[in-house]
C-alpha cells in the first residue's frame, strides 16, 4: 500500500540506510532524502572505506549507498569486505566515475546497483526501494553502455581467455582482433588516442607479443575479433 505522496506505506518496517561518501556536501544531500521518506532510516554516516565497513557492521543496514572513491579504502574493496561478513547487505553505487571498469569492478564485489551521482531523487529513491528487495538497478545510461558491451562480446568463449588482462583492455584486444586501428578503437570507445596507446601498450606486455600482429594472431586463435558467422 502507498501513501497519497506515493512512497510506500510506513506501517511496514523502514528500509535502514547508511550513506558512505567522503564529501559532506554530497552526504547531506542523500540525509535530506533520506529523512523526506517515511519508508527510510538512516542509521549511520561514513566518510571512509573503513569507517563505513565498521559503521555497517554495528548498524546492520538494509542498503548502503556507496561512494567508490574514499579514503583509506576504496568502495569497491569496503563492499567487498561488508558482503564477505553480511552478504544479506545491498550495496548500492553512487559515484560520478561511470567508466567500464569501475562499473564490473563494483559488480564482481557484489554491488546490487549503480547509479551516477547525478541521477534525481525519484530515480535514487526507486533504486534505492528496488535494491532493498533483491533487485539489481543500473543507470539509464550504464544500462545503455552495459548492452553495448555485451552486444560487441558475442562469439566471444564462454571462458575468458586472457584473465590477465582487464575489461578496457579486453576490448582493446576485440577490437584490435578485428583490424581497427587506434584512432578507430578511440572513437567507438570515447576515449583519447593517447588513453588507446596506453592499453595497447599493457596488452601487449601482459600477452608478450612484440607487435600487432602477434597480438592478433594470439586474439584470433583464442576466438576473438570474429563476427557473427565466425569468420
Amino acid at each position: 500500500m502507498s501513501d497519497p505522496s506515493g512512497s510506500p506505506s510506513s506501517a511496514v518496517d523502514p528500509i535502514r540506510i547508511v550513506v558512505a561518501d567522503d564529501h559532506p556536501v554530497y552526504r547531506d544531500g542523500l540525509r535530506l532524502l533520506v529523512d523526506r521518506s517515511p519508508d527510510l532510516l538512516l542509521v549511520g554516516e561514513a566518510a571512509s572505506g573503513t569507517e563505513v565497513v565498521a559503521v555497517a557492521a554495528s548498524t546492520l543496514p538494509d542498503v548502503i549507498l556507496m561512494d567508490l572513491r574514499m579514503p583509506e579504502m576504496s568502495g569497491i574493496e569496503a563492499t567487498r569486505q561488508i558482503l564477505a561478513g553480511r552478504p544479506s547487505a545491498r550495496i548500492l553505487v553512487l559515484t560520478m566515475s561511470e567508466d567500464d571498469d569501475s562499473l564490473f569492478a563494483a559488480m564482481r564485489a557484489g554491488a546490487r546497483g549503480y547509479l551516477p551521482k547525478d541521477s534525481d531523487s525519484d530515480d535514487l529513491l526507486r533504486a534505492i526501494r528496488a535494491v532493498a528487495v533483491g533487485d539489481v538497478i543500473f543507470g539509464e545510461s550504464i544500462a545503455t553502455r552495459l548492452q553495448a558491451f555485451f552486444g560487441s562480446a558475442r562469439g566471444r568463449p564462454a571462458t575468458d581467455p586472457f584473465p590477465e588482462l582487464t575489461n578496457r583492455e579486453d576490448e582493446i584486444l576485440e577490437r584490435i582482433a578485428r583490424g581497427h586501428s587506434n584512432g578507430a578503437i578511440a572513437r567507438e570507445l570515447g576515449i583519447s588516442d593517447k588513453t588507446v596507446r596506453n592499453h595497447v601498450a599493457n596488452v601487449f606486455n601482459k600477452l608478450q607479443v612484440a607487435d600487432r600482429a602477434q597480438a592478433i594472431v594470439r586474439a584470433r586463435e583464442a576466438g576473438l575479433g570474429r563476427d557473427e558467422k565466425g569468420r
